[in-house]
This record gives C-alpha cells, sequence and structure tokens, in this order.
C-alpha cells in the first residue's frame, strides 16, 4: 500500500493504534490506562489558577475531544493568543512552510541537457555545461577533472565513471577478470546513473564534468550511449598523452585500477582512433595538472561558440 509523500507512516507492528491513544484502551471492555497526573510545578512556579467563580471553564474546539482530568493547559507564548492546545487526540494542525523549517526543498527534474549559451567573458566563465572528458587508463582524467570543476566560480560537480561502477560492492564485475554479459551490464548501468546525475545537477544551475575511457569503435555503448543519457548538450574532449606518458601514471596506480602494460597499450592504440573524429583533442604529455585544466577550459569555450559534430 503506497502514501503520499509527506503523509504520516501508517501504524504496524502489534499494539499499533490511532495516534494519542493507547493500544488497549481501544479494546471493548478493557478499562483502559488510568490518566497521566500532571509533574508538579518547578521551583519558584506558580499552580494554574482555576477559572473566576462562577465562570464555567472554555469548552473544547469542534472536533477536538475534551482534556482528560488532571490535564494542565500551557500558558500561551509571550505575543501568542491563548487557545486550545493539540492533544494529539483532536485534529492535526496545520502544517509549517517545509522550505526553511524541514529542509526539504523542492528539486526541477532533469531533463535532457541543451547546449549552453556562449560565455560572455574568457573562458568558459560562468556557463552551466556538461562535460565528458574521455582518455585512456592513466591520462590524468580524473584528476584533471578535478581540478577543473575546484576552479570554476560556479558550482560544478564531478563524477567519475569508476567510482560509480565501484558502488557494486558484492557481485562486482571486474573487467579485468575478463569482460563478460556482467561486466558490461554494470557498465552501461554506471553511465545511465551518471547521465542521471549530470541531467539533475544541470537542472538545478550546477554544471557536470564525467571522466570515462569511451572508444571510438564502439559508438552505440559508448559516446552515443552518453548523448542518450545526458542530452545533446554533452560537450566531450579527448585527453590523449603519449603511450610512454600513460604506462608512467598506469604505473603509479594500485588496486584493481592498475592494469597491465599489454593491455594499456592495447587501449591506448584504440584510443588513437579519435584523431579525425572532429572532436577536441588534448595532449598532455608536456602538461603539468594546471595547465592542463587551463587548457580544457579553452578548448570547452571553443566547442561552446562552435559545437562539435558528433
Amino acid at each position: 500500500m503506497q502514501h503520499a509523500v509527506g503523509a504520516p507512516l501508517p501504524p504496524h507492528g502489534p499494539g499499533s493504534g490511532h495516534v494519542g491513544r493507547p493500544y488497549q484502551a481501544q479494546q471493548p471492555g478493557h478499562p483502559g490506562l488510568p490518566p497521566i497526573s500532571p509533574p508538579p510545578p518547578g521551583p519558584g512556579q506558580a499552580l494554574p489558577s482555576p477559572p473566576p467563580p462562577g465562570q464555567a471553564p472554555l469548552p473544547p474546539a469542534p472536533g477536538q475531544a475534551p482534556p482528560a482530568p488532571g490535564h494542565v493547559q500551557p500558558p500561551p507564548a509571550p505575543g501568542q493568543a491563548p487557545g486550545p492546545a493539540w492533544s494529539g487526540t483532536g485534529p492535526t494542525p496545520p502544517a509549517r512552510e517545509a522550505v526553511g523549517h524541514t529542509g526539504h526543498v523542492q528539486l526541477p527534474p532533469g531533463g535532457p541537457v541543451p547546449l549552453p549559451a556562449p560565455p560572455a567573458e574568457p573562458g568558459t566563465g560562468g556557463a552551466t555545461l556538461a562535460v565528458l572528458l574521455i582518455g585512456p587508463a592513466g591520462a590524468g582524467k580524473t584528476t584533471v577533472a578535478k581540478l577543473w570543476a575546484a576552479r570554476r566560480r560556479v558550482p560544478t560537480a564531478h563524477v567519475s565513471l569508476d567510482d560509480v561502477r565501484e558502488w557494486v560492492r558484492s557481485g562486482f564485475a571486474d573487467p579485468q577478470a575478463g569482460w563478460n554479459d556482467h561486466s558490461e551490464a554494470q557498465y552501461r548501468l554506471a553511465r545511465r546513473t551518471c547521465g542521471f546525475a549530470a541531467r539533475n545537477f544541470l537542472a538545478n544551475g550546477i554544471s557536470c564534468i564525467l571522466d570515462d575511457a569511451v572508444f571510438p569503435d564502439r559508438p552505440v555503448v559508448g559516446l552515443g550511449g552518453w548523448k542518450r543519457h545526458v542530452g545533446p548538450g554533452l560537450l566531450p574532449v579527448v585527453l590523449l598523452p603519449g603511450l610512454e606518458i600513460v604506462l608512467e601514471r598506469n604505473a603509479a596506480r594500485s588496486g584493481n585500477r592498475r592494469l597491465s602494460d599489454e593491455e594499456v597499450a592495447r587501449i591506448h592504440g584504440r584510443m588513437a582512433g579519435w584523431y579525425g573524429s572532429g572532436l577536441p583533442i588534448i595532449d598532455n604529455s608536456t602538461y603539468d595538472v594546471e595547465t592542463t585544466a587551463r587548457v580544457l577550459d579553452d578548448v570547452l569555450a571553443r566547442s561552446i561558440a562552435s559545437p562539435p559534430a558528433w
């Protein structure tokens, strides 16, 4: 049984009844629990004064149960008009404004990302955009993407495909153990999850940069899949240093992110197919991370002004 968002949860488990009354008091023939006596007043606190002689106490509000014997009405707050208190058995008081009190903020739904408007200043400036940074293992995609996102003066998020793929802790299909249907399915699921995240970030005014080792010879599950998941406004950029640089950086890795030299060389050779594809390519063989991030920003500014055909 489904319940609307914001509605109280249904009672569950043995002994559950209506809110505000114990379960036993609802059973036929059960005497119920005795009324709870009010706590004694604290030091310096006066007892509540009874109504003046000859004046009856105020009747309960329509639909509100009369107070239990011994119930003490708390005094109103300073500046607040006196009135009946909510005992839990009458009608629910009106809910307070959600935003600013509960932390619940209505978010706009994410949709396909359109092309960003050209920035009015050098570089990408304050443009809200989605970027896909492509490159082989060891190209420095994650490091460059993190720095580029951190140096922008507008909100920008970084989403790494490998990080999302490794969210699977039990049953993780490691491609290094052999490429099969399970590893392919987990790659596709991770790309779709990253695409949803990018669309939601963009819908809420936050730019997003994703990184993935996309092969040019598999356009349907690679670049074409990213366009389906994110939208036509996605800006792809290839980061492709020389093979010797990639081998050196891969050797400094650890865990399942470190590949064999043969695998690195094979991936690098397939990535060379991006030359002639029309996508912007950055050879960062002689660049440090900061220089590469600045070059990436310049390349993206040109892509916004003249989007590549892909």
